[in-house]
């Protein structure tokens, strides 16, 4: 009963730290405005079509902001690790997230403007050789004041216009990476973000633009998928191990009950006279039921007490992999003791309070 109990308690100790993880890493704040935010991979026509597409796009009125991307911003496809700086460290080689642009990156996004303005290289023709940097990459470089910096790459020269506050991007459980995003006008985008006008429905909205794309684009069929959903699919990992984890604890909880009831019954019924002469002697019904399951909660006890370091152990292990992760709080150990000691008390409750409250006359008669 005890190594059940241990296993039991582990696992719901381990199903609970898991769930906190996934709820920990969905409640941060990534940065932009997920809602209403979707994204179309560029395909066949869209590129060369782009111009018009993003014109019918604005005027139609589902779509209230637009931009080109390299790749989502929720996914890291290029990382570069050749910029330079004033003040940079020659023997030191820093690694930079890399976005390009076509301009209202982080109005399309949400993103708030830390310094200076967006890169819009259709209003600012020079913003190709413009880069907007994230705080964390600002801080990298140095920068207190990063608009008007110089930056250098294999690409070129390059212009600091503007500081947008950091994002997730790439896993949800990582830091913020430092990030440079840099205008273009080149036909490198992989991606186009739509921003959707939140006075419209969803359905409204989705139709539309469905009808402009299959317009200028007519052999492919219309693709988009919303941030928020992207977003949610990377917890999928996780959520499966926590429902494993969720079904072995139920399951080792029922066997563990099981036993328990057995092993209560059976005890019941070897002190069957016992518990007769005691309520003879004016033992109370809630005393004998407490004599019947103290026995019983000692083993849960020690159960708990093994279970708990165990438990620790493992989480802690688990939660190292994410340098972005919740903290192992003493109340989950101490409610799972205490559900343990409820579960164990009440299956144990109904076999000692049922041999209690029989008649002492029934279980004696034979002496």
């Amino acid at each position: 009963m005890v190594v059940q109990f241990t296993f039991a308690i582990a696992f719901i100790i381990c199903t609970v730290v898991i769930y906190r993880q996934i709820k920990f890493a969905q409640n941060r704040d990534t940065g932009y405005d997920l809602n209403n935010l979707a994204y179309v991979y560029m395909k066949g026509d869209i590129a060369r079509n782009y111009p018009i597409i993003k014109s019918e796009l604005l005027r139609s009125g589902v779509v209230t902001n637009i931009t080109r991307t390299n790749s989502p911003a929720l996914d890291i496809w290029t990382n570069n690790d050749s910029y330079e700086w004033p003040g940079k460290n020659p023997n030191t080689r820093q690694s930079f997230a890399e976005y390009i642009t076509d301009g209202m990156f982080a109005k399309t996004l949400g993103l708030p403007i830390v310094q200076g303005r967006d890169i819009d290289v259709n209003r600012y023709p020079a913003d190709t050789a413009s880069v907007l940097l994230n705080e964390h990459a600002a801080k990298t470089m140095g920068f207190t004041n990063a608009v008007g910096q110089h930056i250098k790459s294999w690409k070129g020269n390059l212009m600091v216009v503007g500081v947008v506050k950091n994002f997730v991007a790439g896993s949800p459980y990582a830091p913020p990476l430092p990030m440079v995003i840099q205008g273009h006008n080149k036909k490198e985008f992989g991606t186009i973000s739509l921003r959707l006008n939140g006075d419209n429905s969803t359905s409204k909205n989705i139709s539309a633009i469905s009808s402009i794309f299959k317009k200028y684009n007519p052999d492919y069929p219309f693709d988009y998928k919303f941030y928020d959903d992207s977003y949610s699919v990377m917890f999928e990992d996780d959520k499966n191990t926590g429902k494993i984890a969720a079904v072995f604890a139920g399951l080792t909880i029922f066997i563990s009950c099981m036993g328990l009831f057995a092993l209560a019954a059976c005890m019941a019924e070897g002190r069957v006279k016992e518990i007769g002469i005691r309520k003879v002697l004016g033992a109370s019904v809630t005393r004998i039921a407490t004599l019947l399951t103290k026995d019983f909660l000692i083993l849960i006890c020690i159960s708990f007490v093994i279970a708990a370091p165990i438990a620790w152990w493992l989480m802690s292990g688990w939660l190292s992999h994410y340098p972005y992760h919740t903290n192992l709080s003493w109340w989950i150990f101490g409610i799972t003791g205490l559900c343990s000691i409820i579960i164990a008390f009440s299956t144990v409750a109904y076999q000692a309070i049922k041999a209690a409250i029989v008649n002492p006359v029934s279980s004696l008669k034979a002496e």
